[in-house]
């Protein structure tokens, strides 16, 4: 049997789908808000309701849901088994802005094109997408704006 280590990230993290079960689309509020992308931030919350931090750990924990710990680590001490492929989220809220942060979940790729993260809050030109899922985003609006509000308290 071969290491995953001989796998590519992608298919790493195919794998870790697989195995973590079908994500779990945005429910209610899937319809896309109209965000401006200034630089390398969306400057306004797509939402008019503040994220909640609380709300927000428990998506980027939730490997049904946000599925960030797939990829990510921080600061989720009772999170076992937490990812390597990506950049610790452990002090995001002081290396980045909020709007950064949510040009970030929103569409990573407009930052990086060879990001393997998901586009949390786009719905258009992705391929491979499942019928449940498609012209849904893999997060809505407020759920965007919770993770956000998590992110920007981690600090250290």
């Amino acid at each position: 049997m071969r290491s995953w280590r001989a796998y590519g990230p992608c298919c790493v993290l195919a794998l870790m789908i697989v195995v973590a079960g079908d994500p779990v689309p945005a429910q209610a509020d899937s319809g896309l808000r109209p965000h401006t992308v200034v630089g390398d931030a969306i400057p306004a919350p797509l939402t008019a309701t503040p994220g909640d931090a609380a709300r927000g750990r428990a998506v980027v924990t939730n490997r049904q849901v946000g599925m960030c710990l797939l990829c990510h680590s921080g600061p989720f001490p009772e999170e076992r088994f937490q990812g390597t492929l990506a950049p610790d989220l452990s002090g995001a809220g002081k290396r980045w802005s909020t709007g950064q942060l949510r040009l970030r979940l929103v569409d990573s790729r407009r930052l990086n094109p060879q990001s393997i993260m998901p586009a949390y809050y786009r719905t258009e030109a992705l391929t491979r997408v499942g019928p449940v899922w498609r012209d849904q985003p893999m997060l809505n609006a407020q759920q965007i704006e919770d993770v956000i509000a998590l992110l920007h308290t981690l600090r250290d």
